[in-house]
């Protein structure tokens, strides 16, 4: 019904954004990713890309800042047993990038940190997923990224630094920027400065 909605930010939560436009006040759910890419836009024009849910007598509209993000929305709601609530809760705990990391690194405990997601259902989304967003994301710099490091290298990295106390899907994240070809001593050392960074 809305590929996208244009308007001023008039309001915004951890849970959903207000886009007034034409007078009209647009409540979108969204994920925390999207919330904190909003931020700077308060009282100033934004756009939303958008996916309408339709539930017997409800309607809830989702806002996404970027087309990757809604895609990902949309291949997940797909997945029998995630609805609307358990795809925002992944979208919130993992960037589009990490996730597709997680996809290609069969790594259902990373994506079972979504509050609501447990493990079966977190390899379900795999099975299901994996081969369909790589085909989608197959071209980008993601795709290099995560199959120029192998599981096990991957696995020690999120270990190592998981005891500084950062979360698995941020050490990965980090990790999308940063060599991946080097020694792992050496990509560990990279990757605990990009965290140090943020």
């Amino acid at each position: 019904m809305y590929a996208y909605i244009k308007g001023i930010l008039t309001s915004l939560t951890n849970e959903y954004a207000v886009l007034e436009a034409s007078g009209i006040g647009y409540k979108l759910y969204i994920s925390l990713n999207t919330c904190s890419r909003l931020s700077k836009y308060m009282q100033k024009e934004a756009i939303l890309h958008t996916h309408l849910n339709v539930k017997e007598d409800i309607l809830d509209l989702f806002g996404f800042y970027n087309e990757e993000e809604l895609s990902l929305f949309k291949h997940l709601v797909s997945v029998s047993g995630i609805g609307p609530k358990a795809a925002m809760s992944i979208l919130s705990t993992l960037t589009t990038e990490s996730f597709a990391l997680a996809l290609a690194n069969n790594d259902a405990r990373m994506i079972s940190q979504a509050p609501g997601v447990g493990l079966k259902t977190a390899q379900k989304v795999i099975i299901e997923l994996k081969d369909k967003i790589a085909k989608e994301f197959g071209e980008t710099e993601l795709k290099v990224t995560s199959t120029s490091v192998p599981s096990s290298s991957l696995a020690a990295v999120v270990d190592t630094l998981s005891v500084y106390g950062f979360s698995r899907s941020q050490i990965i994240q980090a990790m999308t920027n940063v060599d991946t070809k080097q020694p792992i001593e050496e990509i560990i050392r990279q990757t605990l400065k990009v965290l140090g960074s943020n």
